[in-house]
């Protein structure tokens, strides 16, 4: 249905996005193998000949993000399996209406004893206007391991492009052992471009990425982790078995090879997923 409106044709009803993914995978002697794969809408899980371990990337078929889009992520590791899950690309969040719902954006991983879950999505790219509402959801057993990034590019630097309008709330929580180790909130004003520049939010930066590793002998890295971020515009911190580093960037180019540096350090210098070098 449609309507008239300033000349053109304004649409009373849009079609959203919908998607759902579950991935589950079990141990197999000594390698690691899929034991479930779910697939709904436009969300696709594909399976590269691995470099090294079990690899997954995960792709959106409906090439990008509008308001009122949800899409649900499903992981879980059993007893000593690992894997490493990337997106095929950045995801782009389009410009949404005043009126519409955000973008809902969902990832819960449950991680069982001896697992390691390297959960290593590409930059998620805010277009002016966006609406988003992701949320990381990490359910990991005592000894398990767990290696991730999230990251928020504040438009596209090299287009010209700015965002000064935004609806945008990110939150990763995990919890070890049935207890809160993280919550970490972020809620962005609507009138983003006047917030970015003060010094508790990104201090004028144009990207921030977040990367964490849950791991018994996290702490033990920090001195690594923080030599491996020298140069950038970073912090790292560590307690209770958890590392945590916040990168801060002018543009999307310079923040990934922040986030590089970092994971690179904590994954010993193992090649990144194929899909990080396209």
């Amino acid at each position: 249905m449609s309507r008239m409106c300033g000349g053109g044709f304004r649409f009373e009803h849009h079609q959203r996005a919908r998607g759902a993914l579950v991935l589950a995978f079990r141990r197999r002697g000594p390698i690691s193998c899929l034991a479930d794969l779910r697939q709904e809408g436009c969300l696709k899980a594909r399976f590269p000949r691995p470099d090294d371990g079990m690899q997954v990337v995960t792709l959106n078929t409906s090439g990008g993000i509008a308001g009122g889009d949800v899409l649900r992520t499903d992981i879980r590791l059993q007893e000593g399996a690992a894997a490493t899950i990337a997106s095929q690309a950045a995801e782009r969040f389009y410009r949404a209406l005043d009126d519409e719902a955000p973008a809902s954006v969902r990832t819960d991983i449950a991680i069982a004893g001896g697992a390691a879950l390297e959960w290593l999505p590409q930059e998620a790219i805010l277009f002016d206007c966006c609406a988003l509402n992701r949320r990381l959801s990490v359910s990991m057993a005592a000894d398990a391991n767990f290696l991730g990034v999230e990251s928020l590019v504040f438009g596209r630097a090299a287009m010209g492009e700015r965002v000064r309008s935004a609806r945008v709330r990110d939150t990763i929580e995990i919890r070890r052992a049935g207890v809160l180790l993280l919550h970490d909130a972020v809620r962005l004003p609507r009138d983003i471009d006047a917030a970015l520049p003060r010094a508790a939010v990104a201090g004028g930066a144009g990207a921030v990425a977040t990367i964490l590793l849950v791991d018994p002998q996290a702490p033990a890295r920090l001195g690594e982790l923080r030599a491996a971020l020298e140069g950038h515009e970073a912090g790292a911190s560590a307690w209770n078995g958890l590392l945590l580093a916040r990168i801060l960037a002018p543009d999307a180019a310079t923040l990934r090879r922040g986030v590089t540096a970092g994971l690179d350090c904590l994954r010993n210098g193992r090649n990144l997923p194929r899909v990080w070098m396209c």
